[in-house]
């Protein structure tokens, strides 16, 4: 049986939050990349992106991070060469956070060139960490049984955010 947990305007004034706490934390800057890992967290990326630049005039380079979810140890690619990463502030989103192995080989991937700040964003923060990871930013905080699952449907744009 599917739940709806968030629906699109709930999801939509979230993604607005986020963007607002990015920019804040981000003021000075003349730049940001957002990385989004592919799927859902690249369509979050972009959606937090367009809220961003509607409330200021910071440059934000968006960049697709491909990881292979099921063996993360395999290579991981950009959309972005690491030239355009250094000495910037990248923020890298995700939909969900659930044990915590995307995001950390996320992080891991971005030590290689160094960097002015790095922040991470989700849009659901499950609490089932297994490695020493968090959000900087969250929509929202819910915790589930191990056996549920939460899927973000993405749809012409409109999100909703599901637990099975």
């Amino acid at each position: 049986m599917k739940t709806i947990i968030l629906n699109n305007d709930q999801i939509q004034h979230k993604i607005n939050r986020i963007a607002y706490q990015i920019y804040e934390s981000n003021y000075e800057e003349k730049s940001i990349v957002l990385a989004g890992i592919k799927g859902n967290g690249f369509q979050l990326a972009k959606a937090i992106k367009e809220n961003i630049e509607s409330i200021c005039t910071l440059k934000v380079i968006l960049c697709e991070i491909s990881i292979n979810k099921k063996n993360p140890l395999d290579t991981i690619t950009s959309s972005i060469d690491f030239h355009v990463i250094k000495n910037q502030s990248v923020i890298l989103v995700d939909d969900v956070l659930n044990t915590g192995k995307t995001l950390i080989y996320g992080v891991a991937y971005f030590l290689q060139v160094p960097l002015k700040q790095f922040k991470t964003v989700v849009l659901i923060d499950r609490n089932h960490k297994k490695y020493p990871v968090k959000a900087d930013f969250k929509g929202l905080s819910l915790s589930t049984s191990a056996l549920e699952h939460i899927s973000i449907e993405i749809s012409d744009g409109d999100f909703n955010a599901y637990l099975n």
